[in-house]
Order: C-alpha cells, then sequence, then structure tokens
C-alpha cells in the first residue's frame, strides 16, 4: 500500500496521536498533516511536539489522569521508551503498557473507530523478556477493547535521527544499521531494521480501513 490511498479519501477525519515527539510518532504526525483527509489532530504529550501546524491542537497531559478528550475517528499510540531511560521496570511501564491504554481508552469514549499502535518485534504477554512482555501484554489488551479495527505494527530496530528529537541514541539500532548495509539482503526481512519513516506509512496505509485485528510485522512495512 502506498500513501496516496489514506491521502486520496474524501471524508474528513479527526485523529488523536500519542507519542508525536518520538521516533515513530513524528513521522506519523507528519503523515497526517500531508493527508487532506485529516482536518485536525490532537496531539497527547508531555511536552509540546516541535511541529507547528493549524491542524494541530496539542493537549499537555498527565497520562495517568487524561481528561475527556474531543471527538475523535482514529487513534495512534506511539508512546515508547527504555528500561533504561525511565529508570526503572516500573516505569517503563506506566509508559509502555499504562499511558498507551489510557489514552487508548479514552479515544474510544471519545467515537474512535480504529486504533493504530506502534508495538515491537517479539511483542509477547508470556515472554520471559520483561520488555517484550510488556508490549505484548498491551497488545491483548487493546484487543479487548470493541475497536472495529485495530493495527498492530511489530517493527525491528529502528532508524531514525534522536539526536534531532533530543533522545539518547540507542547502540542497538546503530549496531544493526551497520550490519544492514554490509549484510544486506542476507539478513530475514523481519529482522533488518526499518526507518522509522515507513513504520508510519506502513500504519497509516492499515488503520483507515481495518477489520479486527491486523498484526504488520517488520518485513511487510519495508518499502518494495
Amino acid at each position: 500500500m502506498s500513501l496516496a490511498e489514506p491521502q486520496e479519501r474524501a471524508v474528513k477525519k479527526t485523529v488523536a496521536l500519542a507519542g508525536a515527539t518520538g521516533l515513530v510518532g513524528r513521522s506519523i504526525l507528519e503523515w497526517l498533516l500531508a493527508d487532506p483527509s485529516v482536518q485536525s489532530v490532537h496531539v497527547l504529550a508531555r511536552r509540546k511536539p516541535r511541529v507547528a501546524h493549524a491542524r494541530i491542537t496539542c493537549h499537555i497531559v498527565d497520562f495517568a489522569a487524561l481528561s475527556p478528550l474531543p471527538p475523535v475517528d482514529e487513534v495512534y499510540l506511539a508512546l515508547g521508551t527504555t528500561i533504561k531511560v525511565a529508570g526503572s521496570q516500573a516505569a517503563f511501564r506506566a509508559v509502555d503498557f499504562d499511558a498507551n491504554l489510557a489514552v487508548a481508552r479514552a479515544a474510544l469514549a471519545a467515537g474512535a473507530r480504529r486504533c493504530g499502535l506502534v508495538s515491537a518485534m517479539g511483542a509477547n504477554p508470556k515472554s520471559s523478556v520483561f520488555y517484550n512482555r510488556v508490549k505484548g501484554e498491551l497488545e491483548e489488551a487493546l484487543a479487548q477493547l470493541p475497536f472495529e479495527g485495530i493495527v498492530i505494527a511489530r517493527p525491528s530496530l529502528l532508524l531514525g535521527d534522536r539526536a534531532a528529537l533530543g533522545q539518547p541514541e540507542r547502540p542497538l539500532e546503530k549496531v544493526s544499521a551497520v550490519f544492514g548495509k554490509i549484510l544486506g539482503p542476507l539478513v530475514p526481512a523481519n529482522y533488518r531494521a526499518i526507518a522509522a519513516a515507513e513504520v508510519a506509512r506502513a500504519l497509516l496505509a492499515r488503520t483507515p480501513s481495518a477489520e479486527g485485528r491486523v498484526v504488520v510485522l517488520s518485513g511487510e512495512m519495508q518499502r518494495q
């Protein structure tokens, strides 16, 4: 699918986005603003995003105590951190699980019919790896909510300029990028590092028409 598809939709819609200051979230916001079918974007964040636009309404929020949202048609969840940055497993879970789920519930109450989630390769609620387990538990929790459609993107390690966002670089992402250039097609598609913009593009191409639960693996998100 290409981004031409969501851009061609005539029906104007209102979208909620959590995580717009992150690597994938920033790309989601940029794609949404480039889509003429999007009437407005309600950005939920702890700090104001650097992107300014007439169609953006920024809500500086406490994700642990969200106020009711204005009416929305779709919601995109791109909140995420690392245990190192968060400081503890509990603090990590508060962002990656609790905050995302709170936004989903608030968007559903505001009329959202579909949800797009940035998850991770290896997400599994039964995983022995804490990071993967929390990601999997979030997927399962969202699946219990009565959205008409939910799209779950499970990217591999992400490529993008974290420094430009004021975020610390992640060593594994840098290493993966180097090996990806050296080994190229020898690396299975689902394990190749992927550009954050590609994840955003894939999520936005599928979510508006999704029915039921759709999982998109990293290899499927790579531009063909």
